[in-house]
């Protein structure tokens, strides 16, 4: 292998294998929505992804569904304060207490949903997540929908499925700042770890 070998400026994706309809067991299924946040989300949010606006009204189905089913809904919320490292990298986002730092209206938690507050990529790093969804809940199946689909959304598949979660990630109910980004993310959950992958939303149903 050519160490020094530079990529061509576009790529082949590789076929994505999209599961035409799942349905899961309410009892040990968790709804996931990660960082649906004003920063990310809304117009004038400091890290705007464009595309999250097209995933809102999926998203927000999906979360009607499970909730009438009695499924467990969990949102994670990007948490930051002044000095935070991850300013370095990208530029200044969910300070805690600040409006880009809401979860968007459309998609507000209710008090029976648990949210959890991270400080870096991956929802499960420093949080009480696995407590509640192995101790707690005896959760089996993740349904991981939000943004950014190949930073906290990926990084959070890629914890749950290193503890063998069973993951489906329904592709209408992520964003992505570029449709390459959007492609690895599906396809890394649907090979590294063995998740399932749907098109649409409304392919997940619930018994």
């Amino acid at each position: 292998m050519n160490v020094n070998f530079i990529p061509p400026a576009t790529v082949d994706v590789p076929p994505l294998k999209f599961e035409s309809k799942i349905t899961l067991p309410n009892k040990d299924t968790a709804l996931l929505i990660v960082d649906m946040q004003n920063d990310f989300v809304k117009e004038g949010g400091s890290l705007l992804v464009p595309a999250a606006k097209e995933t809102i009204l999926n998203i927000k189905n999906l979360i009607d569904r499970a909730r009438e089913k009695k499924v467990k809904v969990i949102y994670t919320q990007d948490s930051h304060n002044e000095g935070d490292k991850e300013w370095e990298i990208w530029p200044r986002h969910c300070k805690k207490g600040t409006t880009g730092w809401k979860i968007i209206d459309d998609l507000m938690p209710k008090d029976e949903d648990l949210l959890i507050e991270k400080s870096r990529y991956d929802g499960f790093y420093g949080t009480n997540l696995e407590h509640y969804i192995k101790n707690v809940w005896d959760i089996k199946t993740m349904i991981i929908v939000g943004t950014v689909s190949s930073i906290c959304v990926l990084h959070t598949a890629a914890s749950a499925g290193l503890r063998w979660y069973n993951i489906i990630v329904p592709a209408d109910g992520i964003s992505a700042l570029t449709d390459f980004d959007q492609a690895m993310t599906l396809r890394q959950v649907s090979t590294l770890y063995t998740g399932k992958i749907v098109k649409s939303c409304d392919d997940i149903g619930f018994t």
